[in-house]
């Protein structure tokens, strides 16, 4: 297959425009991303039925999310990326208010202080996802690129800034990824091969800094990463029993509700941060290579769209939507099988939650506003 044929593959505009299609035009939303965001929904709600130990209210309540979700990116398909620009600086000064706001009066649960409460109770960091390479985007919209030194100072502040609010609730795992969002943004504006490699050196009098502001739990799961095995029952019980479930499901699984690290309760978290090897024990390696397709056809779609956008805030933030997306799958898989420390964050679309699937669809409604938006130019 030659690059022509994969941009085909992922374009999806070779398909003739039937009455589902024109429905899908009218609504502005993308076919094919439309298509594997509801496979990987569905694949969640399967798995979430057996992670819950078959709680039908708590099923439920994840199926509402999911359509709560969907209705937010449908409306944000609705505006155009030009209108999206215009607001991106008034939604991050909303971001950070909202995450002032959690340090000041947030609600505490597991040892942070996370969370606000106006009538619903959400996580402001999840906002900030979208908000950090928007306005990261928004900022070198009308500036020269590859950017240059003053500006990318300036764009490391609107991502420090942020960050360390974060940072401080403490939820490093998210503030990482967040910043995570705007350097991508700036990679994808032609960040320089020498400050790259600058920026590589200094990871590790970076990692050394970083390391005495961290927790003592959050050392311990690094520790942990190294050697599970010197504190099984504790620090290590996790990644240990997580391996044991995804390695028991074999090629095709033990099948649906019957793997005995879930229903039995020996894996934690198994319905949130470790369901991905709740789905390795009962569905085995090939159900996790399914999972894995849908996630990396959203990410190549996504790309196909930054490419095909018209103007440098849309490529941009299109890019960093996909390629975020793509660490947020990598961290979390690599996360429940050992490769990186445990940082809590969630499986997109399948783990139990609110506020990371409004998120995450919101982000993909701005994709088919931008895909459907573009100008179209002649071949």
């Amino acid at each position: 297959m030659n690059f022509s044929d994969t941009g085909r593959f992922f374009s999806g505009d070779k398909a003739p425009v039937t009455g589902v299609g024109n429905l899908l035009q009218r609504l502005n939303l993308d076919g094919p991303l439309l298509s594997s965001l509801l496979l990987i929904c569905v694949f969640g709600l399967v798995v979430l039925y057996s992670a819950v130990a078959q709680n039908f209210d708590l099923w439920l309540q994840q199926l509402i999310r999911m359509f709560i979700a969907s209705v937010a990116m449908l409306i944000i398909a609705q505006f155009r990326p030009d209108f999206i620009r215009r607001w991106t600086p008034w939604g991050y000064l909303a971001g950070l208010v909202l995450l002032i706001l959690v340090l000041v009066t947030g609600e505490i649960g597991q040892g942070a202080q996370r969370w606000l409460d106006i009538g619903i109770r959400f996580q402001p960091s999840e906002i900030m996802k979208l908000a950090v390479p928007m306005m990261a985007a928004w900022y070198l919209h009308d500036r020269q690129l590859p950017p240059k030194f003053i500006d990318l100072v300036l764009i490391g502040v609107l991502i420090v800034v942020p960050t360390i609010l974060i940072a401080r609730q403490p939820d490093l795992g998210t503030a990482l990824l967040i910043a995570m969002s705007g350097v991508i943004v700036i990679v994808l504006a032609g960040l320089p091969i020498r400050i790259m490699l600058l920026l590589a050196a200094s990871s590790v009098p970076g990692a050394y800094v970083l390391w005495q502001f961290m927790q003592e739990y959050q050392k311990q799961r690094v520790l942990t990463l190294l050697n599970p095995d010197s504190d099984p029952l504790g620090a290590g019980y996790n990644i240990i029993q997580s391996k044991i479930a995804i390695g028991s499901g074999g090629l095709f699984g033990k099948g649906w509700n019957n793997g005995s690290q879930a229903q039995l309760e020996f894996l934690p978290e198994r319905d949130t941060d470790f369901i991905f090897a709740v789905m390795g024990e009962e569905m085995g390696l090939l159900g996790l290579l399914s999972l894995l397709s849908l996630y990396l056809f959203v990410v190549g779609r996504g790309l196909y769209i930054a490419i095909q956008a018209h103007d440098t805030y849309s490529r941009l933030l299109a890019g960093s939507i996909s390629l975020t997306f793509f660490v947020y799958v990598f961290v979390n898989t690599a996360m429940v099988t050992g490769l990186v420390p445990v940082v809590g964050i969630p499986l997109p679309l399948v783990s139990f939650g609110g506020t990371s699937m409004v998120t995450l669809m919101a982000g993909f409604g701005i994709l088919m506003s931008i895909q459907r938006h573009r100008k179209l130019l002649p071949h």
